[in-house]
């Protein structure tokens, strides 16, 4: 009994966590510009479009070891404009990708030349929104070299950027980057800062960038620290995602933070910029993102398949009961 005591008192003195609760903002549309749905499952993809996700964009990124060889970085980028893409509209969620040297293998410079190589075979692809996520992780002379070569595939493809900024030294990370960007005459308003932070945010809009923010449990941005920035600096130009990768993450971060805006009495129109609109009109940049799409009844047949698969198996049914313990 005292134990039991005990812990409600602790939770009464540090206050219970808001509940998510979707109806606050039941019939709003979400974009999640940056999310790796490579390392999620399709339950993940059934409860994000239940939360009213209706698309997503998947940047290239290193999976957690180091590739060791092209043929894996081909592997990878096919995957996304090919199977993950699939697998996506299977739930109604229209996927985009952006496609790019990632900057913490950047640094095997060997490989990073073939991979430059076969970029351009992969680019112009339907589905293909930027460049990305390109930048700095331990800003070593190799990963400013590979994004400057970038840079100017972008240029070249009239792409929008997307920059990752380092997690170490993350202000003059940050700095390095829209400086570099410049240099080589790159529209701010076509570059993609993600990752930012209080400490960045405000150099980032007054320099003329978009301005990302990963919401990631106990790092980087929660989503409470994120409803104060919109509320000091406007949503104009501000996006917030969820980056749900393979580590600790969580892919509803989008949804859950547009209903904790709400709950914090920010209105519909900053919620809606700052959720979903401004990513459209960042990546739209690319002349592959039409809003329609979105709007339109998305027609689902999950027996379809993809090089001769379907997420399907044994000719099951696509949903399940989660609120079930029992698997039949």
């Amino acid at each position: 009994m005292c134990c039991s005591n005990s812990i409600e008192r602790d939770k009464a003195m540090m206050g219970e966590p808001e509940a998510f609760d979707i109806s606050v903002v039941s019939g709003m549309k979400f974009f999640d510009p940056h999310v790796h749905m490579t390392s999620r499952t399709t339950d993940d993809y059934q409860a994000m479009a239940d939360a009213g996700v209706v698309a997503l964009i998947e940047p290239a990124f290193w999976l957690g070891q180091p590739r060791t060889g092209l043929d894996s970085f081909r592997d990878y980028y096919s995957s996304l404009i090919g199977w993950e893409r699939f697998r996506s509209s299977q739930f109604g969620i229209k996927h985009y990708c952006t496609i790019g040297l990632n900057s913490r293998e950047a640094n095997n410079e060997s490989l990073s030349e073939q991979v430059m190589e076969i970029l351009p075979l992969f680019i112009y692809k339907e589905g293909v929104v930027g460049i990305g996520e390109i930048g700095f992780d331990d800003q070593t002379a190799a990963e400013e070299k590979y994004y400057r070569l970038q840079l100017e595939l972008a240029k070249e493809a009239g792409l929008p950027v997307q920059i990752h900024t380092p997690h170490r030294d993350k202000k003059k990370g940050t700095q390095r980057s829209m400086d570099i960007a410049i240099e080589h005459g790159l529209d701010p308003y076509s570059i993609i800062i993600d990752h930012n932070n209080e400490e960045t945010v405000k150099e980032v809009l007054d320099r003329g960038f978009f301005a990302a923010f990963t919401i990631y449990p106990f790092t980087k941005m929660g989503n409470e620290r994120m409803v104060e920035i919109v509320k000091q600096y406007g949503p104009e130009r501000i996006m917030v995602n969820s980056a749900a990768d393979w580590g600790i993450s969580d892919p509803l971060a989008v949804p859950k933070t547009a209903a904790l805006m709400k709950m914090r009495g920010l209105s519909n129109e900053a919620i809606e910029l700052v959720t979903y609109r401004n990513a459209i009109t960042a990546f739209a940049q690319s002349g592959q993102i039409d809003e329609a799409d979105f709007n339109a009844p998305q027609s689902i047949d999950q027996s379809v398949k993809f090089e001769g698969n379907t997420i399907l198996r044994g000719g099951q049914q696509p949903r399940t009961d989660k609120s079930s313990i029992i698997i039949s």
